[in-house]
């Protein structure tokens, strides 16, 4: 069954509008029920959260009329319509205009929880697939998952906010895992060419003829899509790994760049993975186009320069494959998140991903610690000496605050709860939490 999906079951009569949702019910999804597809319409939106069964004949709007009226709002919405013998053809006819399937008078109860389970999983995916379309072009969702406080994250969403409001084509450079992928798309999200295409290419994915073709044309037969710089045209197109681009590509892409004239018809967004200590993308890049490139430039941070930012994502990480598992987030101790703190995260947020995936099944099973995670990681890392490099007042401080944050959030604001659990007098959780920044309005 796909989770949360409801089942909408329109049908003129009572006994088997009762008769399909009880069986239903009973194998466990949400149903509602509608007298008539007029009811069914005023509450089915573009976006319903389910699928929708139907008789055809109804009196008033029948079902074909009905089923039309649906396609017209939300042609990804699966129908399942129910036919009387003879009624064939109708269903054919159905199944054309838009309907998922079909089931014949009398049916099984078997076949309609077979084909619900189907057409729910197919409905889940199309609204996830929406939901990931919505956020990647909406840029406070996209600046949201930039989580972190550090002055180092909070220079990075400054310069997204103001780089996305230029025209000028960009180079976002930064270590491996850093989210230099993210931060492509939150540029083009906060920026004018929001509304307009958004097309990315891996560069390193491709040998240098398919990467030419992909880049510039021409289209063959079997491909499927318009050249990058075609399909972009107007909007932004991301090179990933643009340093894999040949002496030859890069001419091909400095003289577009070129006839294109400023501002840009379509603005580029290059992203390169070199290593600082090794190579740049100055190296690179023939220096006529790195410097058309990096006319405006973003360096994502590497995890470890973000300070208390990790425990945050840890937490968030943590609780999110928690919920994912159906199982409690691992709770971390004051040396874990110092140990967090001190690693040197050279996988960066990547490796934190992986790392918090791995502590939440390894807390399920009861065994094994955050820091045996962390050695694995790191065979060469030395214990903690929370006195290297940053005073112990500042690791006892983020700490502090991950717990205060951490409660806040499962007790969902519950200054009494938090109070609590923590043993902390009101008027010291205030004063704490307005050191830190925590206010319970982002809890509730």
């Amino acid at each position: 069954m796909a989770q949360g999906m409801k089942i909408a079951i329109v049908d003129d009569e009572q006994d088997m509008r009762q008769s399909i949702s009880q069986w239903l019910a009973l194998s466990g999804y949400d149903t509602e029920t509608f007298a008539s597809a007029e009811d069914a319409l005023k509450a089915l939106g573009p976006d319903y959260p389910g699928i929708v069964i139907t008789d055809i004949r109804m009196p008033g709007m029948d079902g074909m009329q009905f089923l039309k009226k649906l396609m017209g709002s939300d042609s990804a919405l699966p129908v399942i319509m129910i036919t009387g013998h003879g009624d064939v053809p109708m269903a054919v006819e159905a199944m054309r205009v838009g309907a998922y399937d079909f089931l014949e008078k009398p049916f099984n109860p078997d076949r309609m929880s077979q084909l619900a389970k189907k057409a729910t999983t197919s409905r889940r995916l199309t609204l996830d697939a929406r939901a990931l379309r919505r956020e990647l072009s909406d840029g406070g969702q996209l600046m949201k998952k930039l989580i972190g406080s550090s002055p180092a994250m909070e220079r990075l969403k400054e310069d997204i906010l103001d780089l996305g409001q230029a025209d000028g084509h960009v180079l976002i450079d930064g270590e491996t895992g850093t989210g230099k992928t993210l931060v492509a798309h939150a540029l083009h999200a906060v920026g004018s060419r929001a509304g307009k295409k958004f097309v990315l290419v891996s560069c390193g994915a491709f040998e240098e003829e398919a990467l030419a073709r992909r880049l510039f044309g021409p289209m063959l037969p079997e491909d499927s899509q318009l050249p990058a710089i075609e399909e972009a045209r107007g909007g932004t197109l991301v090179l990933e790994d643009v340093e894999s681009l040949s002496d030859t590509l890069q001419a091909k892409l400095l003289n577009i760049i070129n006839e294109q004239g400023t501002p840009a018809e379509t603005r580029i967004v290059a992203i390169s993975n070199l290593q600082e200590q090794d190579r740049t993308a100055e190296d690179a890049l023939r220096s006529d186009l790195f410097y058309r490139l990096a006319a405006l430039r973003i360096t994502v941070p590497p995890l470890r320069q973000r300070g208390e930012d990790i425990l945050t994502l840890f937490t968030r990480l943590s609780e999110q494959f928690a919920d994912d598992y159906g199982c409690e987030a691992p709770k971390v101790s004051a040396q874990e998140a110092a140990q967090l703190l001190q690693a040197p995260w050279p996988g960066n947020v990547r490796q934190l991903i992986n790392l918090a995936e791995r502590a939440v099944l390894q807390s399920r099973r009861g065994e094994g610690t955050i820091a045996s995670l962390l050695m694995n990681d790191h065979e060469e890392m030395q214990p903690v000496m929370t006195t290297e490099g940053k005073p112990l007042k500042e690791y006892v401080e983020a700490f502090e605050r991950m717990l205060i944050d951490n409660t806040m959030r499962r007790h969902r604001g519950s200054i009494a709860s938090v109070m609590e659990e923590l043993c902390l007098p009101r008027r010291t959780l205030n004063e704490k939490m307005a050191k830190y920044g925590l206010q319970r309005a982002d809890y509730l």
